[in-house]
């Protein structure tokens, strides 16, 4: 029997259900779920009231969904990004001496222009032209850097002194929780379970509690509207030399972060054919775009796509129908924020601590990560297409992959793949099969890290 929604988002269609779409949705929520904290906490550096930016970060984050999956009718989830928010408060508000209100205008005004350049269809140019070593690899490349943050936020890898990380405290009930979590959601796929990473999520969620490792309080978050259209141009106006900077900065951020996320989850879901084309390639990006311009009118740093989207694919999502579950829960999260928080706590100041490790660390959220260690291992697969008996193919893939992971970035990733994929084929005499854009991309790339960084 066909219902209304099936119809709407072409679920049959699509090879999905839509119990698999409300199943993928609720999975994508649950493990981007904590930047409805993170986020606030991130922007209050810069100034900013906490329970405003949580209705900000909220309220962006449903209607980047709600764009994505009636737009363009992909199950990729938005929300305001991990690193953008650092670039928000710590370089621009912090670092330039920008107010959060001239930030948020900086934010919008490089939304505008990716709604420019998505409106000419620049950025799915750009994602037609990229090499199909660097599509292999892109996927696999954000599934292991999904995995390490899973690693970090788990306590299994921590900070060292001498060899940056190290493997952390076996002994304490954060990793013992996350290693069990994978596990179990490792023995539900086994075993053909369609919802196992979002079981095996609550399920750690239910040990977690049980066992103490994470702390039952619920707290209350006074919300408001404080940010909401408080964007100050004048101030640009004055500083017009930096403002372009940090323009600019933003502009290469989310540009590359939405090109590799689409990349590497279009892959996985199956979206990216032989021809190498996204289809609806352009609603996505517009979409992207979008979010963007909203999430500053609310009062929020660069809303973009998620990698976290990953989760859901890999639950069984296709459809817009699964962004649509995703925008309900943001908006849900508003009234449920106390709760919500059990699946975001944040262990990682006591278990550095009892670590001796002084300094800043990489927030722990033990009942996320199993579900992002797993989603990175499903991620691995497109590896096996890479030629890595042409050096010209397989070194680009490898600096994608090393690059993204040790440089902690989507961006950093697709740069180095981008720019080395450039350099080699020139150097080795093929400069003939590199398609001319992609040779633009490498020298804005290289420009970005000469002058912007």
């Amino acid at each position: 029997m066909i219902t209304g929604l099936d119809r709407f988002f072409g679920v049959q269609q699509a090879g999905s259900t839509v119990r698999r779409e409300l199943i993928g949705g609720l999975t994508t929520f649950a493990t981007m779920s904590y930047i409805v904290f993170v986020q606030p906490t991130v922007l209050a550096m810069a100034g900013m009231d906490f329970g405003a930016v949580l209705v900000a970060t909220c309220l962006s984050a449903a209607l980047g969904c709600l764009f994505m999956g009636l737009i363009a009718c992909y199950p990729f989830a938005l929300a305001p990004g991990m690193g953008e928010n650092f670039l928000f408060s710590f370089t621009i508000c912090l670092g330039m001496g920008f107010s959060w209100q001239a930030g948020l205008a900086i934010v919008f005004i490089s939304g505008v222009l990716f709604v420019f350049i998505s409106l000419f269809r620049t950025r799915e140019k750009i994602l037609e032209v990229f090499p199909e070593c660097l599509k292999n690899a892109i996927g696999p490349a954000i599934g292991l850097f999904i995995a390490f943050v899973g690693l970090q936020w788990s306590g299994i890898v921590v900070l060292s002194s001498s060899t940056m990380v190290k493997l952390g405290d076996l002994h304490h009930g954060a990793p013992l929780l996350a290693l069990a979590g994978v596990l179990f959601t490792a023995a539900l796929m086994a075993r053909g379970f369609r919802g196992a990473i979002l079981v095996g999520l609550l399920a750690t969620i239910a040990a977690g509690l049980i066992t103490g490792v994470l702390p039952f309080h619920l707290q209350r978050t006074p919300l408001s509207l404080a940010t909401v259209g408080r964007l100050n141009f004048g101030e640009l106006i004055a500083r017009w030399r930096d403002a372009l900077a940090a323009i600019l900065l933003f502009f290469f951020l989310d540009l590359f972060d939405t090109v590799g996320t689409l990349v590497g989850v279009g892959t996985q879901a199956g979206y990216i054919k032989e021809d190498g084309k996204l289809p609806r390639a352009e609603r996505a990006f517009f979409s992207d775009a979008l979010a963007t311009c909203t999430g500053a009118l609310l009062g929020t740093s660069t809303v973009t796509s998620y990698i976290e989207s990953a989760t859901g694919v890999a639950a069984g999502a296709r459809t817009g129908l699964a962004a649509v579950v995703t925008a309900a829960c943001f908006v849900a999260a508003i009234a449920l924020a106390p709760v919500v928080a059990i699946a975001g706590t944040d262990i990682g100041p006591a278990y550095y601590a009892a670590l001796g490790i002084e300094g800043g660390y990489v927030g722990m959220y033990p009942a996320v990560a199993p579900a992002l260690i797993v989603v990175g291992f499903l991620m691995l697969a497109p590896l096996r297409k890479v030629k890595w008996d042409d050096v010209t193919e397989s070194l680009p893939a490898f600096f994608t992959i090393v690059m993204m992971v040790f440089g902690y970035g989507i961006t950093e990733g697709v740069a180095a793949g981008c720019i080395s994929y450039a350099a080699i084929k020139t150097v080795s005499g093929r400069w003939r099969e590199v398609h001319p854009i992609m040779y633009i991309i490498a020298a804005a790339l290289v420009a970005r890290y000469a002058f912007l960084q």
